[in-house]
This record gives structure tokens, C-alpha cells and sequence, in this order.
């Protein structure tokens, strides 16, 4: 099983939008897929129309059961299907915003989701994480579970700032003796039509030379419409512009050429 998350620590870049085009591309080449979903705006729960102000059960309560040391606690029993084949999520809940407070002085609470997962390993192929934009508890949890950390970036000047504290973030939370997950800057909702774009485009391709995705995501409005539904973009509108780069982007990720969809519960 690979995991991968999804983290910047400015909102507005892409994130989920990211999380759900990789899920739904995996799901459809046949890959056994769990979504996490870190964020306690929920983002990515409400994408699959499921409402975080009134689940029931969470990722916030596998916390809870963490924190009480509950030995008979079962992270299956909050997985959801979202009803698209090989595709599954872990949801959240508002009550998410308060776990810092709750829990962050434990000691082990920054290893929960990661000894979690390592009981399910054989039941998904992959797994992305939706990382929260604050470092907390639940940050830590989704860098200290991955393996592979994919940055979303918009080509703008504010958001190439917010790029440079999450990699200053991964620093300052990866000592000398912890090795940071392998990372890759991806350029999300790019606008060819604007020169700030392309210029910004410029300035992250000098900085992180290492480190950038080769091409980017462009801005695609059928996404929206793929969003109300609650279907994943590539899945609603396979041919779109965007719907392409995502896929030529995870093509990147698994370092293997686009493959035809196999058989559901097939190994990666």
C-alpha cells in the first residue's frame, strides 16, 4: 500500500480538488483507493455529499479511540464507500478543529493515522491523504504517514509565499535524524491567458527546479459541475484539459505509462 497526501498550507490552491482527480483516476485504473480526509472544514467529506457537521462516525473519532488507548478499536468501522467502484473515504468532522486542544500534549498522537493504516495495508492499494493548511496534530499525522507529499501551488504571488512556509514547515518537522516524504510542486487552475501566471510559472520552475511537476493543471470549469455532482472531474469529464493533466500527472507518480482499467481488488 502507498500512501500520499495532499498538503499546502494555503487554502484555495487545488487541494481537494487534487485528492479526488487522483482518487477517482486510481479507482478507474483499478487501483483499491481510501481517501483521508485531515481538513476540519470537511472539505473532501462534502465533496462525496456526506455532511461533517452531523457524522457520526469519523476520522475524529479514531483519534478519540487513540487517545483512550481503546485496543478494540477498528478504523474499518469509519470507512465509507462513496459509491464509485474501488473507491472509499475515511470522512471528517468539524469536531476535527478541536482535537489540538484535546490531544496534541499524548504522547504517540502523531503516529495515529500511520499505525492505523498499517492494520488495513492489504485491503487498499493506495491512499491520499487531505492534510489540513495549519500545522497541528493533524498535519503531523498526514507527513509522518506518507511517503510521496504532493504540493498543490497556484502561479501567484501570495500563494508561492504560502508554498515557501509549508516548505520551511517540512524542515522544521523532519529533524536531522527523520527523512522527509519525497515531494513534487504541482501548478494548479493555471491561467495561460495571464502573464503573472507564466511569470510566477517562471520564478517556481528557478527556485525548485528539482522538485517541479513538468507541465501544469489548467483551470477547467467542468470541474464545478463534476464537484455538485459529487463525481471525481476525470470520471465526469475524462477528455477535459484538466481531466488529461491529472492523468498524465499520476502517470508521473506511479512511474509507469497510463494503464487500461483492471480488475477490481487487483494489487498495484
Amino acid at each position: 500500500m502507498k500512501i500520499w497526501a495532499v498538503s499546502n498550507q494555503k487554502g484555495g490552491v487545488g487541494k481537494t480538488t487534487t485528492v479526488v482527480a487522483l482518487g477517482g483516476l486510481l479507482s478507474a485504473w483499478g487501483y483499491r483507493t481510501l481517501l483521508v480526509d485531515l481538513d476540519s472544514h470537511g472539505a473532501l467529506t462534502s465533496y462525496f455529499k456526506m455532511n461533517p457537521d452531523g457524522i457520526e462516525g469519523s476520522v475524529y473519532n479514531l483519534f478519540h479511540d487513540a487517545s483512550l488507548k481503546r485496543k478494540d478499536a477498528s478504523l474499518e468501522s469509519y470507512i465509507v464507500a462513496t459509491g464509485i467502484e474501488n473507491l472509499s473515504i475515511l470522512p471528517a468532522s468539524t469536531a476535527l478543529a478541536t482535537l489540538d486542544r484535546q490531544v496534541a500534549s499524548m504522547n504517540g498522537m502523531g503516529l495515529v493515522i500511520a499505525n492505523a493504516l498499517k492494520k488495513i495495508e492489504d485491503q487498499y492499494d493506495y491512499v491520499i491523504i487531505d492534510s489540513p493548511p495549519v500545522l497541528g496534530i493533524l498535519m503531523i499525522n498526514a507527513l509522518a504517514a506518507c511517503e510521496r507529499l504532493i504540493l498543490p501551488v497556484l502561479a501567484e504571488f501570495l500563494a508561492l509565499q504560502g508554498l515557501d512556509r509549508m516548505l520551511r514547515t517540512l524542515k522544521m518537522v523532519f529533524n536531522a535524524h527523520k527523512h522527509p516524504p519525497n515531494y513534487i510542486i504541482v501548478p494548479t487552475m493555471f491561467d495561460k491567458r495571464t502573464k503573472e501566471a507564466h511569470e510566477n510559472l517562471q520564478s517556481l520552475n528557478k527556485q525548485y527546479p528539482d522538485y517541479m511537476w513538468g507541465s501544469v493543471i489548467p483551470i477547467d470549469t467542468k470541474f464545478r459541475e463534476a464537484s455538485r455532482l459529487g463525481i471525481p472531474g476525470p470520471l465526469y469529464v475524462p477528455t477535459s484539459k484538466a481531466s488529461e493533466a491529472y492523468a498524465e500527472l499520476l502517470e508521473v507518480l506511479l512511474q509507469a505509462p497510463r494503464v487500461k482499467s483492471k480488475q477490481s481488488g487487483s494489487g498495484s
